[in-house]
């Protein structure tokens, strides 16, 4: 007899402006946007006031302006956005035996085998209570058989609401929904189905796998078995994540700045592709500097959770600057990102523009189908022309 899962799928909701709501009450129940000003900048959050106007995050600051003039704009603070994470995960670990943490505001349980001892539902309808209480965020979640379709629940929940979907009645659940509603299905994605009159999650049940296997390729089977309710992925708790790394051993030792930095900036750009393809995130980066004598050096630093090599290079190039001293020619050099866990692309509350996060989708795009470095930042392309491969582990 099979095992039932018990997947419970939590998302704190608007969450960023939830925060700053705690910290001002003032802001209750008006059009709140996080991120940049109302002349620059991309929405990173908005309150569901603000969403009443069409407001939706990574939609740039102007845009969101002059369809909400009245709106309240806040520039954020990462800092009290990851001390309320903190807060949150710290009662979720508390609670229960397995979780896995996806982004500041979003986690997935698993319950599976509980239900020989208490009632799964009751257990995350009590731990919803709690968050609330002791935090003051308001926070949803959704429990079904699988990832997919608890996260889907969560959605119809919001705002500040639960659901459960019963074992055996996920495609019925589904069914009426628009495809947009499936996690991970895009835009142009679904624009192709609609051409086909395949409108609803119900169309998708009646649809053919291998009519879906020509349109998409192997993405085919990918919406065919998420439209089923079908989705095995396992909860992977954050501690059973450790890091990723690359360095590189020159042929010849050397202290030629500009050379180095190149080096740094692709190999930061190899990661972080790596992290996106594997839908990752990384809170901790690290240089390591071995000189000619092999005396070697490593330096680590905190970073906001992140995926993106724009936030990474920096970083690396700080370290750098730190860790090397630049009368000593070096003989290997690396990178590693580490304090990983599950999750997409963050937007930056500082630092995203509307053009930065479509560039990303569009170089994720051809890598994705034509291999790794198809297209990257000018400095990863004068590496390659060094006739090396740079991201060759060192033996």
């Amino acid at each position: 007899m099979e095992l039932k899962r018990h997947i419970v799928h939590i998302d704190l909701d608007s969450f960023f402006v939830s925060v700053e709501r705690r910290l001002n009450p003032d802001l209750i129940g008006k059009p709140v946007i996080i991120g940049g000003s109302k002349d620059r900048g991309v929405v990173a959050s908005c309150s569901y006031e603000a969403r009443q106007y069409g407001i939706h995050s990574a939609m740039p600051s102007k845009q969101a302006y002059k369809l909400c003039p009245d709106a309240i704009f806040l520039r954020g603070s990462h800092g009290r956005y990851s001390e309320a994470s903190r807060e949150v995960t710290k009662i979720i670990h508390d609670s229960v035996p397995v979780y896995q943490k996806t982004s500041v505001d979003e986690f997935y349980i698993d319950l599976t085998g509980m239900e020989r001892y208490y009632d799964p539902y009751q257990i995350a309808t009590d731990l919803r209570q709690r968050v609330m209480r002791e935090t003051g965020l308001p926070i949803s979640f959704g429990m079904a058989s699988c990832k997919t379709v608890a996260k889907m629940a969560t959605r119809e929940a919001k705002p500040n609401g639960q659901l459960r979907i019963p074992h055996g009645e996920e495609k019925a659940f589904m069914a009426p929904l628009n495809i947009s509603k499936i996690p991970m299905l895009g835009r142009k994605t679904c624009e192709k189905l609609y051409q086909y009159g395949i409108e609803k999650i119900g169309d998708l049940h009646r649809t053919n796998i291998r009519f879906l296997e020509t349109m998409f390729g192997k993405a085919g089977r990918y919406i065919w078995e998420k439209a089923q309710g079908i989705d095995h992925s396992e909860i992977a708790p954050r501690g059973e994540r450790k890091s990723i790394s690359t360095e590189h051993t020159f042929h010849e030792d050397t202290a030629d700045a500009e050379f180095i930095d190149t080096m740094l900036v692709s190999m930061a750009e190899e990661l972080a592709f790596k992290l996106r393809s594997e839908e990752m995130l990384a809170s901790c980066v690290a240089i390591k500097l071995r000189y000619s004598n092999f005396e070697t050096h490593t330096m680590q630093e905190k970073i906001h959770l992140t995926s993106a090599e724009h936030m990474l290079i920096p970083a690396v190039k700080k370290l750098l600057k730190k860790a090397w001293n630049q009368h000593r020619r070096i003989r290997l050099i690396g990178v590693r990102l580490s304090d990983l866990c599950s999750g997409n692309y963050q937007i930056d509350l500082f630092d995203d523009n509307e053009e930065q996060i479509k560039l990303y989708r569009a170089m994720d795009t051809i890598n994705f189908k034509f291999g790794n470095k198809t297209v990257c930042r000018a400095a990863g392309m004068e590496i390659g022309q060094r006739n090396f491969n740079p991201f060759h582990p060192a033996g």
